[in-house]
């Protein structure tokens, strides 16, 4: 299990440059644009970074990722746990027309200067790969699926419905 943190900023191409493999944690606090999208804070996230050279000298990161997060059910809005894990081929790029320049295989990553935040590309990753719905297994779920099913108190009460109306409007009424 990784235990170090994971550097918030790096030098990417040098990263890239010198082969280097780079492993860490991240706090789901610092995470700004994740943490909303999530039922409680509690949440245990590691990254693996490999950095290379591609075959036409592209600076490339091969980047895997693990998360134990928990989001909301959308039938008992309760929270539940949910594993999260990806893995993305990148490319580093300078601007939009070289990210346009790049294989298939490759998702952009646009590093304008020589820094580049690691912690929002573990972020970005992450949110790409939440669930788009969540429910808990229907034997677990607080709210039963049979509660939907069952007629409210208003249907077939033998009240007066609303469209009795339009049966005269029918023809040979």
């Amino acid at each position: 299990m990784i235990t170090e943190p994971l550097p918030t900023t790096l030098d990417v191409r040098k990263a890239a440059v010198r082969n280097a493999t780079l492993s860490g944690v991240l706090v789901l606090s610092k995470l700004d644009r994740l943490r909303p999208l999530l039922a409680s804070d509690d949440a245990h996230i590691e990254a693996h970074f490999e950095f290379d050279r591609d075959e036409e000298n592209r600076a490339v990161i091969a980047l895997s990722l693990t998360a134990k997060v928990e989001v909301s059910c959308q039938r008992c809005l309760q929270a539940m746990p949910v594993e999260l894990s990806g893995e993305s081929q990148l490319a580093i790029v300078g601007n939009d027309e070289q990210a346009e320049q790049l294989p298939g295989r490759y998702e952009p990553l646009i590093v304008e200067g020589e820094m580049c935040n690691l912690w929002a590309v573990v972020e970005d990753e992450l949110i790409l790969s939440l669930p788009f719905v969540s429910y808990h297994e229907t034997n677990d779920c607080k709210q039963l699926l049979e509660d939907y099913s069952k007629p409210g108190p208003e249907e077939g009460a033998g009240e007066d419905n609303p469209f009795s109306v339009l049966e005269q409007l029918k023809p040979g009424n």
